[in-house]
């Protein structure tokens, strides 16, 4: 087994970083790497993959709730609607990350999310960069932080006016709604998406 995996007192085996606290490894456990199909849900990780650039998932999913409160739930119709009254009041909630580009990207994205909708919507736009197969990692050493499809996933939707969706934000959201399965080989986690075998 990888020396990255850690086994657990539950007897299974995660990656040292879903080991180090009960809210990453709950996590871990049962959300990372399932398959996420829903618009507001797609929109959701879309736009809070967009807040972590830069610092730590353990530092936004400990704000979770509160981004959702901030934002709406990320309904992209209500987020979309937004005025410089609501900018304002974002920057100046102490409960989530209170960057500039960030905010203003969300807002941006919620209208390129509802522009989407006339030729199929995000999910099926996000999805359509699935690729054939999927990394076998066995160390982190082997996991990638981007790919072609994470790239070309990354330009189209730039093409489309989303913002804050580089090709490693965007492969960080392949990995988390289950586009792409990098659990690692040994992992309790590994294939369970039902999308990639295990």
């Amino acid at each position: 087994m990888s020396e990255d995996l850690v086994i657990g007192v539950d007897g299974l085996a995660r990656p040292f970083w879903a080991s180090t606290n009960a809210m990453l490894r709950d996590y871990y456990d049962s959300e990372w790497g399932m398959p996420v199909t829903g618009e507001q849900a797609l929109f959701e990780r879309l736009c809070l993959e967009g807040f972590q650039s830069g610092l730590s998932w353990s530092t936004i999913l400990a704000k979770r709730e509160n981004f959702r409160a901030a934002f709406c739930d990320f309904d992209p119709q209500l987020v979309a609607g937004f005025t410089e009254h609501d900018y304002q009041r974002l920057m100046s909630n102490p409960g989530i990350v209170r960057n500039k580009l960030k905010i203003r990207a969300t807002i941006n994205n919620a209208q390129a999310t509802l522009d989407l909708r006339k030729s199929g919507g995000l999910s099926e736009f996000i999805w359509s960069f699935k690729p054939d197969s999927t990394p076998e990692p066995t160390t982190y050493t082997e996991i990638p932080t981007q790919s072609i499809e994470s790239k070309a996933l990354a330009n189209a939707l730039k093409k489309r006016g989303f913002k804050f969706v580089g090709p490693t934000t965007m492969f960080a959201l392949m990995e988390a709604v289950g586009i792409v399965d990098t659990h690692l080989v040994g992992s309790h986690r590994r294939g369970s998406s039902g999308i990639w075998a295990a």
